[in-house]
């Protein structure tokens, strides 16, 4: 059984203190990964599909948080609501605001949500005896709410805990733009596009906002110093998300590209 955390409160305190409570919660025997991710949506995105593929849809859990309380945050009272799905045997946690499900929406991999309210479940908890009383105050108002909520709410849901909660229809949740959602160590830029999406066929050139860039199926087969559309590792399946590359130096860099920024 595996748990994994993809969070925007991702320095090594907020992320210790995540891992260490799951790890509390689940006991022992259970592998649990941390995901670092910035302020943008898509970056959540993107990496939960990354580690359903990861996953198989095995028996684990997925965690993914992206709330920030400023600019779009501010339309919640205490940031975006979570909510969960199952995707085969796998539980699905996620803030439910924006970007965060646009891929799990163009996947097709729910057509709801199980969206929750934090005071509701927490009383109802309280009520099963499943959570002391002297708890609630602090986990209903929290400002670290993937630290004090998320992981109990996992927990409680793998147990098979009856979960008080509404329907959200993924039609409430907005089309994915074709755009970047990760900048990798190397500066490849993975996009929210498929292959079939943008007619990709090896030495097929395409015009993109950053200018024309030649299609090539593998990385190998980009020249030395020169940009590329490849089909890149990560997706869900026989799903795979086009990358931006310049063979050998940084499409970021050269192109000035980062998450969000839309590609066509």
């Amino acid at each position: 059984m595996f748990v994994t955390i993809i969070n925007d409160c991702r320095d090594e305190n907020t992320m210790g203190r995540q891992a260490t409570r799951a790890a509390r919660l689940f006991g022992d025997g259970v592998a649990i990964n941390t995901v670092g991710i910035g302020q943008n949506e898509l970056e959540g995105a993107g990496n939960l599909i990354d580690m359903l593929d990861a996953s198989d849809g095995e028996n684990g859990v997925i965690m993914v948080n992206v709330a920030p309380r400023h600019g779009r945050g501010k339309k919640w009272p205490n940031g975006t609501p979570f909510g969960y799905f199952y995707y085969k045997n796998t539980i699905v946690i996620a803030t439910i605001a924006e970007q965060c499900l646009s891929l799990v929406k163009k996947f097709g991999l729910t057509e709801d949500i199980k969206l929750t309210d934090i005071a509701t479940v927490i009383d109802a908890m309280i009520g099963r005896r499943k959570l002391e009383k002297s708890l609630r105050n602090r986990i209903v108002h929290s400002q670290f709410r993937s630290y004090d909520y998320m992981p109990r709410l996992a927990k409680w849901i793998y147990d098979g805990e009856d979960i008080p909660h509404e329907s959200y229809p993924m039609t409430n949740i907005p089309q994915v733009p074709k755009a970047v959602w990760w900048v990798d160590n190397f500066g490849n830029c993975k996009t929210t596009l498929l292959p079939e999406e943008i007619g990709h066929d090896a030495g097929k050139m395409l015009q993109t906002k950053a200018g024309g860039i030649i299609c090539y199926d593998h990385l190998k087969d980009v020249p030395n110093g020169e940009p590329g559309l490849i089909i890149g590792s990560s997706g869900l399946d026989n799903k795979r998300f086009i990358e931006i590359v310049v063979q050998g130096a940084s499409a970021a860099a050269k192109f000035h590209l980062k998450p969000g920024d839309e590609i066509f």
